[in-house]
């Protein structure tokens, strides 16, 4: 009797251990993501995203439909923290944490500021959206496999983010307001 029920024991704990093993040894499906940026000033803005990839999918206008709500990567929302206040495509967005959503079309895209925080990616409410902004789209030489999010600087104050998967690159301009 003791001994079976050590040996039932030791079962336990090498399949807890196995377990552990193969849980940190798998990659999410859509890996998290950062893009950041720092003004010369030492302000920052930061983005926190999941990075789907297409896994030969067609992405616009397939597995992300034209003209609707989009959460911009997978999983939960894509966060974006800014401890200064912008102006992104024209559109005042003061300093504190938002969600970003975008509404992908065929020729023209508009990146939507959230209030609304913390939710899962496809939990919407667009009485929560601060603003509305249009964004320049324009096509990659090559497709990009994962979902990717960036800044480029353009000066000490501002930088244009760019939303690139596929072949697709929608972009807008970001500046720090004085």
């Amino acid at each position: 009797m003791k001994k079976s029920r050590l040996w039932m024991i030791v079962a336990a704990v090498t399949a807890a251990i196995t377990a552990i093993a193969v849980a940190q040894g798998s990659k999410p499906a859509s890996p998290p993501g950062e893009a950041t940026l720092k003004f010369d000033d030492g302000k920052s803005v930061s983005i926190q995203y999941s990075r789907p990839s297409m896994r030969g999918r067609k992405i616009f206008g397939g597995l992300v439909p034209y003209n609707e709500i989009w959460r911009t990567g997978a999983n939960a929302a894509t966060s974006l923290k800014t401890d200064v206040p912008l102006s992104i495509g024209g559109a005042n967005v003061p300093a504190g944490t938002y969600t970003l959503y975008t509404l992908p079309g065929a020729t023209n895209w508009k990146l939507v500021i959230n209030k609304q925080t913390g939710q899962w990616g496809t939990e919407y409410e667009k009485g929560q959206d601060l603003a509305r902004v249009d964004m320049k789209v324009s096509q990659r030489s090559s497709p990009l496999e994962e979902f990717t999010i960036s800044f480029d600087k353009t000066s000490g104050a501002s930088a244009t983010l760019k939303l690139e998967w596929d072949t697709t690159v929608a972009s807008v301009e970001v500046k720090e307001k004085k």
